[in-house]
């Protein structure tokens, strides 16, 4: 059952509930069940007894006021009320054989499914014979038929009487069977109910007392146990309980009790450290005082030698500016010339280009000098061909070809005088680009030159700054340090504030009781007076920092740490090398 225990108070009752509600349900179950047999048995009263017992009185009724018709007919004085008593003896024996067949409908027990065929066989027998009976009286044989209706008739009469008698007797048994388990049924299903019910109740009863029992235990001894610390006894002992609600405020009971205990020891542990650091912090301002003066003659030197070293750094700083200044203005005449070195070579290269299409235009010119001295060479021997007709057209093919060689010739000197123009040209367009090269380079180092003598000036502004700060902060120290030495006379008052409230709060937290182990340290009750010195300042700052020490709120003071007496000798050789 510990898995029980440990659920939630919310699933305890959800487990409760659950086992009623299953309960109830199986109440409800048996309930409906007996209530179903009960209505079974109601339902075949209804929808079979009764029915059958009805139509069976029907039947009988029928059949005996068929009977009672045909009597009517053999002694009726006129043919129009023998014809009156034979229409209603025929309707009658309809409704015979209708309620024969309805009542075959219902039909359920083993004796009723014996006779139903012999009551078929005898109404179909007897509705023969009232057919015949009828016949006769019709035709006016009222002797033939009184014989028949009395010898063969009234047999089957009896017998049809007795077997409708046997069934309304099956059918009373039945329904009186039916009432009796309905009966039955009913008496045992309230018994059971009231049983049920009872049990139910009795189980819910248990159940909530027992959840709530589990529930409240835990609850009260959470109640007693906060009440006992809320006394200041922390020596209570809380065992661990289930791993529900309850269970976990416990254990977080525990835990409060436990860090409780531990937070008082250590406040009492702290008192016992603070009122002997608090001895010790005295004595410790004395020579704190002295030190504080020693400080300040020597933050003095400092700012002086600091106002020297600024100055110098600031000249450093306008001299590299200008010095940043005259690389800018040779970076830029730099620059200027690498672009016109820039444009001379552009401009050799278009030269060099116009040289090579002249070049080949004279090519061209070249070649038509050649197509045009082999023309006139074909033209002077057509000429010679002709004969005295041609010797006009063969002079002047001759001046054409003398013509054609000179442009040749000429041709090839142009080409070999451009061809080393053009040689020039490009070994010019070198030397051009390898100047533009060098004039790039010396772009290039001027403009290096130009950033590393701006790097020096930021770095001499940011110097000049430095120092500027670190004397702002040696005057701040020195000015810190003129109202440490009037805190020096605060600290030892809060020395012995110190003790003191060191002391009343040791007697506060005595009234908590804790266990055996602990025992609490003595308390030291006297401290080392604190010596207030007279501080003569060094320079007229140190009087304006103390007025302004007197108006404004004094700094927080740290806690000092507890140190031995071999620490605070190693202190004093610390102050002494500062």
């Amino acid at each position: 059952m510990k898995w029980f225990y440990d659920l939630k108070i919310a699933h305890k009752l959800n487990a409760a509930f659950l086992v009623v509600l299953v309960f109830i349900v199986g109440l409800g179950g048996f309930a409906i069940a007996q209530l179903g047999q009960v209505n079974q048995s109601s339902t075949d009263i209804a929808r079979n007894w009764l029915p059958s017992m009805s139509t069976l009185s029907k039947i009988s009724l029928a059949l005996a006021r068929s009977r009672s018709f045909d009597m009517q007919q053999l002694l009726a004085d006129d043919k129009k009320e023998e014809q009156a008593s034979r229409e209603r003896a025929d309707k009658q024996m309809d409704m015979l054989m209708k309620e024969v067949t309805e009542y075959g409908k219902l039909v359920s027990e083993p004796r009723e499914k014996e006779l139903y065929p012999e009551i078929q066989r005898n109404v179909a027998e007897y509705k023969q014979l009232h057919d015949r009976i009828s016949a006769l009286f019709q035709e006016g044989q009222k002797q033939a038929g009184h014989a028949l209706l009395n010898s063969a008739s009234t047999p089957v009469y009896r017998k049809l009487q007795e077997q409708i008698s046997e069934l309304s007797e099956v059918n009373s048994k039945g329904a009186a069977v039916s009432d009796a388990t309905a009966t039955q049924v009913y008496e045992q299903a309230r018994l059971a109910i009231i049983v049920l019910v009872v049990a139910c109740i009795t189980l819910s009863m248990i159940l909530s007392w027992w959840i709530a029992r589990l529930v409240a235990r835990p609850l009260t001894n959470a109640v007693a146990i906060a009440r006992q610390v809320a006394e200041g006894d922390l020596t209570a002992d809380i065992p661990s309980a289930h791993r529900d609600e309850t269970g976990q405020l416990l254990d977080a009971l525990k835990q409060m009790n436990g860090n409780l205990l531990n937070i008082v020891r250590e406040v009492r542990q702290g008192t016992d450290t603070i009122s002997t650091a608090s001895a010790e912090i005295a004595t410790g301002n004395m020579d704190l005082s002295s030190r504080t003066e020693q400080q300040a003659g020597a933050l003095e030197e400092t700012a002086s030698a600091m106002e020297e070293l600024t100055s110098t750094v600031r000249q450093n700083s306008d001299n590299a500016r200008q010095a940043n200044q005259l690389a800018v203005s040779a970076s830029e005449i730099a620059q200027s010339g690498g672009q016109v070195v820039g444009k001379v070579v552009d401009t050799m290269g278009a030269i060099n280009e116009s040289s090579r299409k002249i070049v080949d235009i004279i090519g061209v010119i070249d070649g038509i000098a050649f197509q045009t001295n082999i023309l006139a060479l074909n033209a002077a021997v057509e000429a010679a061909r002709a004969g005295e007709q041609g010797r006009g057209f063969a002079v002047v093919a001759s001046e054409v070809r003398s013509l054609a060689q000179r442009s040749a010739a000429a041709a090839h000197e142009i080409k070999g005088l451009i061809d080393d123009s053009v040689t020039k040209v490009d070994t010019g367009s070198k030397l051009v680009h390898e100047a533009g090269q060098t004039m790039n380079e010396v772009v290039a180092s001027v403009k290096r030159v130009s950033d590393i003598v701006a790097e020096i000036t930021a770095a001499g502004a940011e110097q000049s700054q430095g120092i500027e700060q670190i004397n702002n902060a040696v005057v701040q120290m020195d000015e810190n340090t003129q109202q440490n030495a009037a805190l020096v006379e605060q600290a030892a008052a809060a020395a012995k504030a110190l003790q003191e409230q060191a002391t009343r709060l040791s007697q506060t937290v005595g009234v908590f009781r804790l266990d055996s182990s602990h025992v609490p340290a003595p308390m030291m009750q006297t401290a080392a007076a604190p010596v207030v010195r007279d501080i003569t300042p060094a320079r007229p700052a140190v009087a304006q920092a103390r007025a302004r020490s007197i108006a404004q709120p004094a700094a927080p003071t740290r806690p000092a740490a507890t140190k031995s007496s071999h620490d605070h000798a190693a202190d004093n050789g610390d102050w002494e090398q500062f």
